[in-house]
């Protein structure tokens, strides 16, 4: 018992010194870096397509985004398997694909498990999908009017394609004759994923 008194007084007098070993110090906490601030344009929540589970945007922040309207029988839906190509080329190095289903061309199906089926049993996507909703005019989801007002492109057909930084600013929109293989689609991805 003495002996274990008289050791805590030593370690006593070399914490008060500044001298005691690191286990015996008090430990401050360590500093937490800031959680990386979620810019306006992902601040929304949108049901998850496979089962309307809320997905808030925010989880995105400090990716790159290519964000896509996609209908389920357009001329343009085989681009979906474009989609996941870039998906698997670059996720890894921070780009995130967000697939917006609408029925606002009238090529949509409105039931959520044919489109679900469709998406990620016929074209095999992994890349984040919601559930139908409206991306032009006033009933545009916030998101989409926010995405039309920064470039002054709103979806003039279904696959159309905004990319954005990873601080959440609209880079540039692209129709839906833009293939998201195409040389100038995929250099301006390289380009945001480039910039740090």
């Amino acid at each position: 018992m003495r002996l274990a008194v008289s050791t805590l007084l030593a370690c006593a007098a070399l914490v008060a010194a500044g001298l005691a070993p690191l286990a015996v110090q008090a430990q401050k906490p360590a500093a937490t870096a800031p959680a990386a601030a979620c810019p306006a344009l992902l601040q929304h929540s949108f049901p998850r397509l496979q089962d309307e589970k809320p997905q808030a945007l925010c989880q995105y922040a400090g990716k790159v985004l290519l964000v896509v309207n996609t209908a389920s029988f357009c001329g343009f839906t085989p681009q979906y398997e474009g989609l996941e190509k870039l998906n698997a080329r670059y996720a890894d190095k921070g780009l995130v694909i967000l697939g917006f289903p609408t029925n606002d061309f009238n090529q949509e199906s409105t039931d959520s498990k044919k489109i679900a089926d469709l998406c990620f049993n016929t074209y095999g996507v992994k890349f984040p999908m919601f559930s139908r909703t409206s991306v032009k005019g006033n009933s545009a989801n916030p998101l989409y009017q926010q995405l039309a007002q920064a470039t002054g492109q709103a979806p003039r057909w279904n696959f159309h394609k905004y990319l954005v930084d990873r601080s959440g600013k609209p880079l540039a929109s692209y129709g839906s004759n833009v293939d998201p293989l195409s040389p100038t689609l995929v250099a301006a991805v390289e380009k945001a994923l480039a910039a740090k």
